[in-house]
């Protein structure tokens, strides 16, 4: 090895580790000990050292996080001992005496000292997790491999993904070990894996306003975020994980208690919840189960109740299991926001990209805090899962600000006179043919066609649900942004054939819009102007507001500012296009030209050869032109921008819009979040700031007027 090569090794060694503190500190121990742009800076250089010296990296490194290329499937793992299930107690707070309130934890308690034959026991009670759980094996302190639970015996490997998780340790800290031995051999680690509610919330208020995919609850979400084929769209997810026990272990030796495990596990660097607390008896717990539920709605986190664990694992050992659960572990449940009511009716709704949607028509109940009558059903599949009928007796579940649900069909209750639910032949709406989705890939090389659950209309834009919603994407703010053009208004003009199409729209005059409904003269002009002012428009907001399946926003930015014209997109699709049915060529190495940008995958390439390919959506957007809307071509960021490596928080009342004030940032090579952190460099501050500026006061990030942010980008050395 050369000198140079040698200080590399050794520099990134050094890096390898800082980045790793700085991790825990900021994801597990939420203390962070350097700025961003400081980290941003360290990890750039690790970045630069293993692009020179490839042989350096290691699968431990920061800089591996990102995501891998995408699997062609799961394979199958075995646990090296059985991830077991919990047995459930309830609690019937309808009685009065304590003892028949609790019988069912009393009745576990009795049993697991009567086993032991002790008077008194200690529990570690902890939140019971409403997420994924997963076992992780660690081979002397790095993590090798990660599994879904599976069927308690064999799970899913998705190690790739699970790397993704910046709170999740890629190796343990070996100041970490409290009892002065060395990291066992191999062992796993038992976890689960949750989305923060308020992530949950504003993820799925992103995808709303993209017209993308919305998940039904943070379980949901968490579930299918871990079992991508694409590692890259996992490490987009706000994914976290708590670890709360040991599996099977090799070459160490084990404390007694399961506290002291876990104390073990947060010494080496693994995030465990700080809400776990060492109770005694039947009394601790329901102590414990009384503070966690009052607390419950505060929680950062979804939970659906408590668990007891034995702390001595000597006990846990003697007690041993019954079926497929511990003797010596229970699950504590809340009395759900559950409600019983009728499904009446199920009804198909169509939505702007043609799918078919099944609707459940409920007997309206009150549950979570709202009255619930319509309960989205997703697809046909999960009809078929829940074994739903028109008529049935079902269980709806809505907790907090999740979606209402039906969590399951009361079988014994069924009328005679249920109805199955059949999956419609034409649209509900225009009568045209339905078609299944499907979907081509690559597994073990050969292609397979699958067919998918979803439904879809074929009508495109003549059907007037896909028109309608259609329009709808098209006008809204992050899209062409015409003020006026509201549901009733596009209703209104697609009811008196005035619009067919978006191109349409820039066709409109005055003498037209006064026939309608509650049009005056001057608000019909007032919308010809908006229509008119809308003409002149960005790349990157023509492109998201043709409502291209998969391409939300960010996507449609990304596409623009890397091909700068509709002429060079169309013709890297078409190239493409060419990559699709081609079996001698491997699925990673298909779309080529598209797959050039980071927020593309091989289901947004899909898309948008699809779409430059139907020659109707070709039609649409030459009508446009036509129509005399002008298009900027997207402006190429530079890496090295005036705000590059910069982080800002936008908030208050400014001289401009937030989109505006947004997008100067970026165009500089900065980067905008939502929220203030300790990686925040600068909060942009207008009129009426709020918390936002109250949190980046006590973090000490730099606070900036909308003057002093242009100063910035004028002099950034300054």
């Amino acid at each position: 090895m050369s000198t140079g090569a040698a200080a590399a090794a050794t520099r990134a060694s050094t890096l390898r580790s800082l980045l790793a503190e700085h991790n825990h500190r900021y994801y597990v121990l939420d203390e962070p000990s350097v700025s961003d742009s400081e980290y941003d800076r360290l990890f750039r250089e690790l970045q630069d050292l293993e692009s020179e010296f490839p042989d350096l990296v290691t699968p431990d490194s920061p800089t591996q996080r990102v995501g891998a290329a995408p699997a062609e499937g799961f394979s199958e793992v075995e646990h090296l001992q059985p991830m077991l299930s919990l047995n459930n107690c309830f609690s019937d707070l309808t009685l009065q005496d304590s003892a028949e309130q609790h019988k069912e934890l009393h009745d576990f308690d009795r049993r697991v000292r009567e086993g032991l034959e002790r008077e008194q026991v200690d529990y570690i009670a902890e939140p019971k997790l409403d997420g994924l759980a997963v076992s992780l094996t660690y081979e002397n302190g790095e993590f090798v491999r990660g599994a879904t639970r599976g069927d308690g015996s064999r799970g899913e490997d998705i190690t790739s993904n699970l790397r993704t998780l910046r709170s999740l340790p890629l190796k343990l800290r070996e100041a970490g070990n409290t009892s002065g031995q060395a990291f066992p051999a191999r062992m796993e680690i038992r976890g689960e894996v949750f989305m923060p509610l308020a992530a949950f919330k504003r993820m799925n208020e992103q995808a709303e306003q993209s017209g993308d995919k919305v998940f039904v609850n943070p379980r949901n979400a968490a579930a299918g975020s871990l079992r991508q084929l694409e590692p890259r769209l996992t490490a987009k997810r706000p994914l976290s994980i708590y670890v709360y026990g040991l599996g099977a272990f090799e070459d160490w030796q084990a404390p007694a208690t399961h506290w002291e495990v876990l104390q073990q596990l947060k010494a080496w660097g693994l995030p465990v919840t700080k809400l776990a607390e060492r109770v005694r008896g039947v009394d601790g717990c329901l102590g414990y189960y009384q503070r966690i539920g009052m607390s419950r709605p505060k929680l950062a986190f979804d939970i659906d109740g408590v668990v007891y664990k034995l702390d001595d694992l000597a006990g846990r050992d003697e007690l041993g299991n019954v079926s497929r659960a511990p003797r010596w572990a229970i699950a504590h449940k809340f009395a759900a926001e559950e409600a019983i009511t009728v499904v009446e009716n199920v009804e198909f709704q169509v939505g702007r990209t043609g799918a078919l949607t099944p609707v459940a028509r409920l007997k309206p109940i009150f549950v979570g805090g709202v009255t619930v009558s319509n309960v989205t059903l997703h697809n046909m599949d999960h009809v078929r899962r829940l074994q739903l009928m028109i008529g049935d007796t079902v269980i709806v579940r809505r907790a907090g600000d999740v979606i209402p649900e039906v969590k399951e069909v009361i079988a014994d209750q069924r009328p005679q006179d249920a109805k199955e639910i059949e999956s419609p032949q034409q649209c509900p709406v225009c009568n045209s043919t339905v078609e299944r989705l499907t979907r081509t890939r690559q597994v073990r090389g050969e292609t397979v066609t699958e067919t998918l659950a979803d439904l879809v209309c074929t009508a495109g834009l003549t059907c007037r649900a896909q028109l309608l919603g259609g329009l709808q994407h098209f006008v809204s703010r992050r899209a062409l942004d015409i003020e006026g053009l509201g549901e009733k208004m596009l209703s209104q003009l697609i009811e008196a054939k005035l619009v067919a199409n978006p191109a349409d729209l820039f066709s409109l005059r005055v003498e037209q819009l006064v026939e309608l409904d509650r049009m005056a003269e001057k608000s019909a002009q007032n919308l010809v102007d908006a229509i008119d002012k809308s003409r002149k428009t960005r790349f990157a907001k023509l492109l998201y507001a043709l409502g291209i399946n998969e391409v939300g926003e960010s996507t449609a930015r990304t596409i623009a500012e890397h091909f700068g014209t509709f002429d060079a997109l169309i013709q890297a699709s078409e190239e493409d296009a060419k990559t699709a049915d081609d079996s001698d060529i491997k699925d990673k190495d298909r779309y080529p030209r598209l797959r050039e940008i980071e927020d593309v995958g091989p289901e947004v390439a899909r898309s948008v050869i699809r779409w430059f390919a139907d020659d109707a959506h070709r039609a649409l957007l030459q009508a446009l032109f036509a129509a005399g809307v002008e298009l900027e071509a997207a402006s190429v960021v530079s890496k090295d921008g005036a705000l590059a490596g910069k982080t800002f928080v936008i908030t208050g009342t400014l001289p401009v819009s937030r989109d505006e004030a947004k997008a100067l940032i970026e165009s500089n090579a900065g980067k905008v979040t939502g929220s203030v952190s300790a990686k925040t460099d600068y909060l942009v501050a207008g009129d009426a700031a709020g918390s936002k500026l109250s949190k980046a006061e006590k973090l000490g990030v730099t606070v900036l007027d909308w003057s002093a942010l242009q100063s910035l980008i004028a002099s950034p050395g300054k």
